[in-house]
């Protein structure tokens, strides 16, 4: 029996869960998606179900521009910020393109909802002096010195996502010849240089306090362990930015999102060709890597002051 007030299952909405439950299992096993990423597809498809419930309409094949619309309308409705609902609007062109792969639509209206301006959000970007006064937060004498001041180097030296630093694994480091290798979003891989100071950083935490971390766990291969040796989380590198942010003094939200965006832009001030920020980032469209040049007014500015004629 569903709740008091609950939509009642349908046989459409059946249908829909198990077309849903189809796709999710398309993109894991003849996609390779990266755990993080079906999570994160299989939230989105989850509330298009609810929001398909509420309608009760009965055929998710024959929904119209008008229909998709509305379900942009709901999500906004549920105060999601613009790149969420974005993202929720990936996630149902992905599925309805599966749907079409399998022949169960020939093609789909929501292919013509366009999403103007959901990604033009600019990213909170720290200036070098922020950056700077965040990696010394850590204070020597802290239990965990050494592995949050080599943790906060890593994200910044590479740009990488919270996902990506705490996969690394003991193999992914190449520190005498300054780099490491990052298991990205479809498990791709990337080779990401590493500055002097992570260098210095990672070298210490390596020979001083990761055994210490590693004695129950010996065997473990994960580079930023937690005290009873296990993988650090996604979380708990979250709530250690923020905590030395706020000891910095920074304002405003800042997470280890924060520090990739604030690598990209500094790369690019710096005078980084796009497409070699776009490598070191790991996206697979270069328009997603353009959002930074929104963040850089300063150089185009001064660009535009040295080349244009009437600068």
């Amino acid at each position: 029996m569903p709740a008091a007030g609950a939509p009642a299952v349908t046989p459409g909405l059946k249908e829909l869960h198990a077309d849903l439950k189809a796709c999710r299992h398309y993109l894991q096993s003849e996609r390779g998606l990266a755990e993080n990423t079906l999570l994160a597809y299989g939230r989105d498809f989850d509330r298009f179900a609810e929001w398909f419930a509420s309608t009760r309409r009965k055929d998710h094949l024959d929904l119209t521009l008008t229909d998709f619309s509305g379900y942009v309308a709901y999500l906004r409705d549920l105060k999601l910020a613009p790149p969420s609902v974005a993202r929720h609007l990936v996630a149902l062109k992905v599925f309805y393109r599966f749907l079409k792969l399998e022949g169960r639509v020939t093609q789909s209206a929501v292919e013509l909802l366009a999403s103007p301006g959901l990604w033009e959000r600019i990213p909170h970007v720290l200036s070098p002096e922020s950056v700077e006064a965040l990696l010394r937060a850590p204070r020597s004498n802290e239990r965990f010195y050494l592995r949050d001041r080599a943790m906060l180097e890593a994200l910044y030296a590479s740009g990488a996502r919270a996902s990506e630093v705490v996969g690394l694994r003991l193999p992914d480091l190449y520190l005498d010849q300054g780099f490491c290798r990052c298991t990205g979003k479809g498990s791709k891989q990337r080779v990401i240089p590493l500055g002097k100071p992570a260098v210095a950083a990672l070298s210490a935490y390596l020979s001083e306090q990761r055994p210490q971390l590693a004695a129950a766990r010996p065997e473990s291969p994960w580079l930023f362990l937690s005290r009873g040796g296990k993988p650090l989380t996604r979380i708990t590198v979250w709530l250690l930015v923020r905590k030395y942010a706020l000891r910095a003094g920074i304002k405003g939200k800042v997470s280890p999102h924060t520090l990739r965006h604030s690598f990209a832009t500094h790369l690019l001030e710096g005078g980084a060709d796009l497409r070699i920020v776009q490598e070191l980032l790991g996206h697979a469209n270069i328009a997603t890597t353009q959002h930074y040049t929104h963040v850089d007014r300063k150089r185009l500015t001064a660009i535009h002051r040295r080349f244009h004629p009437r600068g």
